[in-house]
């Protein structure tokens, strides 16, 4: 356990860093005044995200590695950050849902229905709910993990010198 302290470190740093995105996407309007916007700003996490992982795994390599880490060490090291955040999603999703934001669904649904999104309440109501953004947060949080993993291993990793 002692060699993934690294991982859970930043499993931790990557959870507390979405809900302070999620509390500033509150505060700037965008679950309310400016929910319009919402849909698009949102993937501006993808920014901080990425900048996690990358930290996450020159924080491995410098410290477990001694500063030579192979891709697969790389990769295998970013799917395990991957999989603690995926685990804790459904109760960061929670936190976000019911702590920091709970009008964020009901004004969520509003938005969708006078838009046209979607046409009955119902419909909007299921998608917009904890238990669909739970569901999908694991999804997300593991898809998006791997394929961040991925890419940034090729980047840290030490490159062979001849």
């Amino acid at each position: 356990m002692k060699s993934r302290i690294v991982e859970v470190k930043w499993a931790a740093i990557f959870i507390v860093t979405m809900l302070a995105w999620m509390l500033l996407e509150k505060l700037t309007g965008l679950h309310s005044t400016h929910i319009d916007k919402q849909q698009y700003l949102t993937m501006l996490f993808m920014l901080p995200a990425i900048l996690v992982y990358v930290l996450a795994l020159r924080d491995k390599k410098r410290r477990f590695y001694g500063g030579e880490m192979t891709y697969m060490q790389g990769f295998v090291s970013g799917v395990i950050v991957t999989v603690i955040v995926t685990v804790l999603s459904p109760l960061s999703q929670w936190v976000i849902s019911y702590v920091i934001t709970p009008e964020y669904f009901p004004n969520v649904i509003e938005y969708s229905l006078k838009t046209g999104y979607f046409k009955t309440v119902e419909e909007a109501q299921a998608y917009f709910s904890y238990s669909n953004f739970a569901i999908q947060s694991v999804v997300w949080s593991l898809a998006m993990g791997v394929a961040t993993s991925a890419v940034v291993a090729i980047f840290v990793r030490s490159r062979k010198r001849y």
